[in-house]
């Protein structure tokens, strides 16, 4: 009789590449996997009874912002925030995404980048010259669950340059080119841009280019939040797809979106054209989350020179009534290459999720709080980002559902949280709710999915796309990353109003062979380890 160190027995196998599921047990030994008959002959020192339930291999986030969360540790970000990620099942977290991270940076730029990073994640998360350094510090913090990092170009850009409003020079690029091949070479999983968030969208395409070109090299993919995801996402797709072409590298589209009222319903042409470039043999993909909120900071909703030269300058203009003013007409009139997010939905649809020194003001949208306070909207930001030091997070209800289903049903479309996970106040409830929503609202309920489709969508296809080698799938040998879960109950409960409820039917999930969920209750083991590519 063999020997395993963790046996998971009697459940229904949907192994991560998209075929029919089938009966079988999955054994674990020294971190590999072992898939055996139904019954097999196995002395385990731990058996998980699966009867009944699925076993597929632990879900892959494909889009996180969750860079510093582990490093601010529970006693700052809070319990129910760190373990948000792995309660719906996800054994891989894949940040650094939208063209933000914590690496890489000259040693010059370090301390700046660092005070802003307390904005951008919500603590002192520290700044690292590069994955190296952000990779000991995740190592030396502990995890739960695994973490890989892309490298943000807006970082890069900060970490070179500053946050100015200009073209980088030529050795200013060639800094930029030899900091992110440093990354790579030390196992960063690819470029990520940002092109609607300042300092990126202060970035040409030919810049962008010759980045990717770098991550062509490395065979990583350029992962982007496009220009513009509302009234210009055709163009701002175009461009991603020029990027891509010229640079060689492999395109990947985050969260893909057609957002705002005069967007509404494009996916009926965004999908189409990436489709044909894929029977045209370009490797292209997207992610997508099951919402129709999305979730940023406040300052995005200004107009691109509001930020240049970082929060200071920011402060100094949203102080200044003329500057405001300046501001409103940009909103009302609209920038070339901007995006206007208010603009193309207005302040109704800005509910207010996070700041921490006015948590009256949470859940609140801009407009209700101006007319309580008989004030103009962008008057009411502006003392609000002022107050907060710029440290508030929005949600923005900017999406119609069916455009989110067309998205989730595309073959290509894996699967997202984009979560958002700062300390306090009321974050966006896909955190805590993505995967559950995906196997619950629209596969089982909605029939939008079949149970495999969707398992892949969320293990082998991430896996495969991101080059985490031996993971998002059940086989011999594999990593022993695995979720137990009840295809009949699993659902969501993370709602606006209480983001982090941890789901229902994620029953147990596996990292590295270490059991963390059991139950559904964490059980305080921290087998998770930074991934490299």
């Amino acid at each position: 009789m063999s020997r395993a160190d963790l046996l998971v027995r009697g459940g229904v196998l949907v192994d991560g590449t998209g075929a029919p599921g089938r009966a079988a047990d999955v054994a674990v030994t020294g971190g590999r996997l072992a898939v055996l008959p139904p019954g097999a002959a196995v002395e385990a020192t731990e058996v998980l009874d699966a009867r009944g339930r699925i076993v597929a291999p632990g879900f892959v986030d494909v889009h996180t912002h969750s860079d510093g969360t582990a490093l601010l540790g529970e006693a700052d970000a809070g319990r129910a925030l760190v373990r948000a990620a792995v309660l719906q099942g996800v054994t891989t977290e894949i940040c650094g995404n939208c063209g933000s991270g914590l690496f890489p940076a000259l040693p010059a730029r370090l301390p700046a980048m660092r005070a802003d990073a307390r904005v951008t994640f919500g603590g002192d998360t520290g700044m690292f010259r590069d994955f190296a350094g952000f990779a000991a510090a995740h190592t030396a913090a502990g995890r739960a669950n695994n973490v890989a990092s892309l490298v943000g170009h807006g970082t890069l850009r900060s970490g070179v340059l500053g946050p100015v409003d200009r073209p980088a020079r030529p050795e200013e690029l060639r800094e930029m080119c030899a900091l992110l091949d440093l990354a790579l070479s030390q196992g960063a999983a690819g470029l990520s841009t940002g092109l609607i968030y300042t300092p990126g969208s202060y970035a040409g395409t030919d810049e962008v280019v010759a980045l990717a070109a770098v991550a062509a090299r490395h065979g990583k993919p350029y992962v982007t939040h496009l220009r513009d995801e509302m009234s210009r996402v055709e163009e701002a797709l175009e461009e991603a797809v020029e990027i891509s072409v010229r640079s060689g590298a492999a395109l990947h589209v985050s969260h893909h979106k057609t957002a705002g009222r005069y967007a509404w319903g494009r996916t009926e042409r965004t999908l189409p054209r990436i489709s044909a470039l894929r029977a045209a043999g370009m490797d292209v993909t997207c992610d997508v989350y099951p919402y129709t909120a999305a979730s940023t900071a406040l300052s995005a909703m200004l107009p691109p020179w509001a930020n240049d030269g970082g929060l200071a300058a920011l402060a100094a203009r949203l102080g200044d009534p003329a500057q405001r003013d300046r501001m409103r007409r940009a909103i009302a009139e609209g920038v070339p290459g901007w995006e206007n997010t208010v603009g193309n939905g207005g302040w109704d649809r800005i509910s207010v999720a996070c700041a921490p020194r006015h948590p009256q003001t949470e859940g609140r949208t801009i407009a209700e709080l101006a007319a309580a306070a008989s004030a103009d909207p962008l008057d009411t930001a502006a003392g609000l980002l002022v107050a907060e030091r710029g440290e508030v997070t929005i949600i923005s209800h900017s999406m119609v559902e069916e455009d989110v289903r067309r998205v989730l049903a595309a073959p290509y479309a894996m699967i997202g949280s984009d979560g958002v996970p700062k300390p306090g106040g009321r974050p966006h409830p896909r955190w805590a709710g993505t995967f559950p929503r995906v196997l619950g609202r629209y596969t089982r309920e909605l029939g939008l999915l079949t149970l495999e489709e969707a398992v892949h969508k969320m293990t082998g296809m991430a896996a495969a796309r991101f080059g985490l080698a031996g993971r998002g799938v059940v086989r011999d040998g594999a990593h022993a990353d695995l979720v137990v879960f009840d295809a009949e109950r699993v659902a969501d409960r993370a709602t606006f109003t209480d983001p982090l409820l941890p789901p229902e039917g994620i029953e147990a999930v596996v990292v590295s062979g270490a059991v963390v969920v059991r139950d559904g209750e964490e059980t305080g083991a921290r087998p998770g380890r930074v991934l490299t590519t």
